[in-house]
């Protein structure tokens, strides 16, 4: 018999697993529900040419946690749909998953095409008593979860039973995650951190999950004043907190007793990183991931934690640095730049329905992340941008867009910034800093200068451009290509 996923499930420990708001689910109730769900899932009709799939319609409740731990269970494919998709992306995932049915909450309305599926409500009680399916082999698909398709069409990352396991236990180890732990967030699920590492990662250490819907300060302040030891949250969540840290003692106290602050899917700005270390006496940690990878790096609960760097690569997981020809980068000077390169039982199978596409991103058994980074003397990685849209070519120089960011954010006339490159006839490529001002708008000058003085003259912006806000995805990621569009 295949290793179980979830053992709490099958030990069924008298605590709470998940919840969401006021309502919860034990480790009983959650196994009696979610086996009901799986065994009405493994019922499903099997297309002669291909494995059953299920949608899941993945809005921040119960109802998506259960149905994915229900597919997980009976060993069928599930594909979360982010609730706040547009009708082209979603005409495309679901032609091309081609899910069997949707699960999703008693009464929520569905879009078009998904509406026209077979549907599935997921409840939240079951019959006591009943026995677990047995699950599949570590190979077996788990989760088909779609990337951003900033580059084109959504690709489908297919992910195996045996990325999530490794993953989480890897986690496990470097957090000094345990089943004691009483995780808290308000991230979306039908992504990595919230749903893997989030609702699933606790469920694996049998520990508790709470999600209070929505970020906001109350709500992190009560729930890490309160059972909360850990929490997750991406930059934008952990920004807010460092803006407000300062004047608000109730929230610097309830950070400063948690065990675990993590951010992720974005750089968390060194800025912030300081200022809500100098009110909570908390340091975050900082740890690199991707869909296709899960999770490559962490800075460690137990080890030195360096602001704007993401730690060393996590149990199992094999990382190298590769410059333009292919070389691999030997120094660890914490300059040299290079495209960060991974292998390990944490990599996807494939991209669904493209081989193309998955041959293109392998060398070698190695997985091309497209994100660049420097190597200091520890071994520590610092992510400075993706290859794509952060590595600027600036008069010989390569630039990693991040390290200006972050400078930038030390003035105190900048609240927000993103950095890019556009053709330059004479630089090949100039540094543009597209700035959100903190009340009154620093000059152009004044910019170029402070950057100038903090990192080297050449990583200066030659161009300054100044807007109301940044745009941003969902996890809260700033698309740069918005910019330069």
């Amino acid at each position: 018999m295949a290793e179980r996923l979830f053992p709490a499930l099958a030990a069924r420990p008298a605590k709470e697993a998940l919840r969401f708001g006021d309502r919860g689910l034990t480790y009983s109730e959650l196994a009696e529900v979610a086996g009901a769900l799986a065994g009405d899932l493994r019922a499903i009709p099997v297309p002669a040419d291909r494995p059953p799939r299920v949608a899941v319609w993945a809005t921040p409740t119960l109802h998506t946690s259960v149905a994915v731990v229900a597919a997980l269970l009976a060993g069928i494919p599930a594909v979360p749909v982010n609730p706040k998709i547009g009708e082209r992306e979603l005409a495309h995932i679901v032609a091309d998953s081609a899910p069997a049915l949707v699960l999703a909450e008693p009464g929520v309305a569905l879009p078009e095409p998904l509406a026209a599926l077979p549907r599935h409500d997921v409840g939240l009680t079951g019959e006591a008593g009943g026995e677990l399916p047995a699950e599949p082999g570590p190979e077996a698909p788990a989760l088909i979860v779609y990337t951003s398709g900033t580059t084109g069409p959504p690709k489908g990352v297919v992910l195996p039973r045996r990325a999530i396991a490794s993953t989480l236990d890897a986690l496990e180890d470097a957090w000094q995650w345990t089943a004691d732990d009483v995780l808290v967030h308000a991230l979306p699920l039908f992504h990595v951190h919230g749903l893997i590492l989030g609702i699933l990662g606790p469920l694996r250490r049998g520990g508790t999950v709470r999600h209070f819907g929505r970020f906001s300060i109350d709500a992190v302040t009560a729930e890490l004043s309160g059972a909360g030891t850990m929490m997750f949250g991406v930059p934008t969540m952990y920004h807010r907190i460092a803006e407000e840290v300062a004047g608000n003692p109730e929230l610097a106290r309830a950070l400063g007793a948690a065990r675990l602050l993590v951010s992720g899917s974005a750089a968390l700005p060194v800025h912030d990183h300081q200022r809500i270390s100098a009110a909570s006496g908390q340091q975050v940690v900082e740890r690199y991931g991707m869909t296709e990878t899960l999770m490559n790096t962490s800075v460690r609960a137990d080890g030195e934690r360096k602001p704007g760097t993401v730690g060393l690569p996590v149990r199992g997981v094999e990382v190298r640095l590769v410059d333009e020809s292919g070389a691999t980068v030997e120094v660890s000077d914490g300059e040299t730049v290079g495209e960060i390169q991974v292998r390990g039982p944490n990599l996807f199978t494939e991209y669904l329905n493209r081989p193309d596409a998955t041959a293109e991103v392998f060398v070698d058994g190695w997985f091309r992340t497209g994100d660049m980074a420097t190597r200091d003397a520890d071994g520590y990685l610092r992510i400075v941008g993706r290859k794509a849209t952060d590595l600027i070519k600036s008069g010989g120089y390569k630039i990693g867009a991040g390290e200006i960011e972050n400078a930038l954010l030390e003035h105190p006339g900048v609240a927000e910034v993103a950095v890019t490159g556009e053709p330059d006839p004479d630089l090949g490529e100039r540094i543009v800093a597209w700035v959100v001002p903190s009340g009154e708008r620093p000059g152009e000058h004044e910019l170029a200068e402070h950057v100038a003085r903090l990192l080297a003259p050449h990583k200066r912006p030659r161009v300054v451009r100044y807007l109301d806000s940044l745009p941003r995805n969902d996890m809260g990621k700033v698309l740069k290509r918005a910019l330069d569009a």
